[in-house]
């Protein structure tokens, strides 16, 4: 699943292969990506309309128009591709937005579990799901108090807490372990056990490692691509996911993948020891 350097990174492609495009059609082959409103007045409602800018919240890309905006979330498989000219379709092709400069924007997906909603201008904000989340991963925007507050009040595992996208946004199955090894902190750790130094460095791992995945395009895992077409290289970076049996570039011990909220887990046994209260 696209995390948010994945997203960011197809933002910034797409920022700089759409911007100023004047839709001319819209043609919906699969209506159920579209949330809201019915996929034929999705259709009619944006023709006319320009993208001014492409932003993006957490996981969601958000297209800034003329007078909407459209919220698109990539879910699992979900990929854009920009083709100059009328190109032969792919079987995957679900959405295509046409342009008056005779380009279009292609949206593809092969399990058909990504959304797009289309909301008025300044809208996008009251979104059910961008309302949930929490801060961006950012110095200024993720700040430790309110991080300590939030861990403190949850018994649950500090993994799947991180993946609610409550405390802090964008971060998924990858980013989570690595922030957790950087960390040095157990998958399973209650979150209200954390102590003040381990809260500290588990601020500073996420931000630190999106921030470096996003510099690198993102992770390419298996189908992964950005708006271009071009891999990301994270992955080459990886020190826990992915990495069973690997030793650890710490301590040496091989990296121990685990199931955790059903989500596959890596860690290291020795560096990221559980520490339950007695």
């Amino acid at each position: 699943m696209p995390e948010l350097p994945e997203v960011e990174t197809v933002r910034k492609g797409l920022e700089r292969l759409v911007t100023g495009k004047k839709i001319q059609k819209v043609q919906v082959l699969w209506p159920k990506i579209i949330e809201q409103p019915e996929a034929p007045i999705f259709e009619a409602t944006l023709i006319g309309e320009t993208i001014e800018s492409i932003g993006r919240r957490g996981k969601f890309l958000i297209f800034h128009l003329t007078n909407y905006e459209l919220i698109s979330h990539l879910r699992m498989e979900g990929k854009y591709s920009f083709v100059e000219e009328n190109q032969p379709l792919d079987k995957h092709t679900h959405v295509i937005f046409f342009f008056d400069d005779g380009s279009q924007l292609r949206y593809n997906d092969v399990r058909k579990f990504g959304r797009m909603t289309l909301v008025s201008k300044g809208q996008s904000d009251t979104y059910r799901g961008i309302m949930k989340l929490g801060p961006e991963p950012l110095p200024d925007l993720f700040t430790l108090s309110a991080f300590e507050s939030g861990l403190k009040k949850s018994h649950k595992a500090i993994k799947p807490l991180l993946l609610d996208q409550r405390l802090v946004t964008g971060l998924g199955n990858i980013y989570v372990d690595e922030a957790l090894w950087e960390a040095k902190i157990h998958p399973e750790q209650p979150a209200n056990t954390l102590k003040r130094k381990e809260i500290e460095a588990l601020r500073l791992a996420i931000i630190d490692v999106l921030g470096r995945a996003v510099e690198a395009g993102g992770t390419t895992i298996r189908s992964y691509l950005n708006a271009l077409g071009e891999a990301g290289s994270f992955q080459m970076a990886l020190h826990v996911y992915g990495q069973t049996g690997q030793p650890c570039v710490r301590c040496q011990t091989p990296i121990v993948k685990i199931k955790v909220a059903q989500r596959g887990t890596h860690y290291c046994p020795k560096c990221q020891q559980l520490k339950l209260p007695k």
